[in-house]
C-alpha cells in the first residue's frame, strides 16, 4: 500500500521537541538500567548509542 504525501509512513525522521527528547532520554536510561545481565550486548550498545545521539542533539539545540 502506498502512502500519501505528508503521512507518518513517509520515510522521514520524527521531529521531537527538546522536552520530548529529555523524556525519551530518561526512558532509555531507565530501560538500560533495568536490562538483565544476560541480555544481548548489542542491545546495550544500541541503547547507549541512541542516548548519546539524543544528548548530542539536545546540546546542539541549546547552543
Amino acid at each position: 500500500m502506498r502512502s500519501h504525501e505528508g503521512q507518518f509512513s513517509d520515510n522521514r525522521p520524527i521531529r521531537r521537541s527538546p522536552q520530548e527528547k529529555r523524556r525519551l532520554i530518561a526512558e532509555l536510561k531507565e530501560t538500560l538500567a533495568g536490562i538483565k545481565p544476560h541480555a544481548s550486548p548489542t542491545l546495550r550498545t544500541t541503547l547507549m548509542a541512541r542516548i548519546k545521539e539524543l544528548e548530542a542533539e539536545l546540546a546542539s539545540e541549546t547552543r
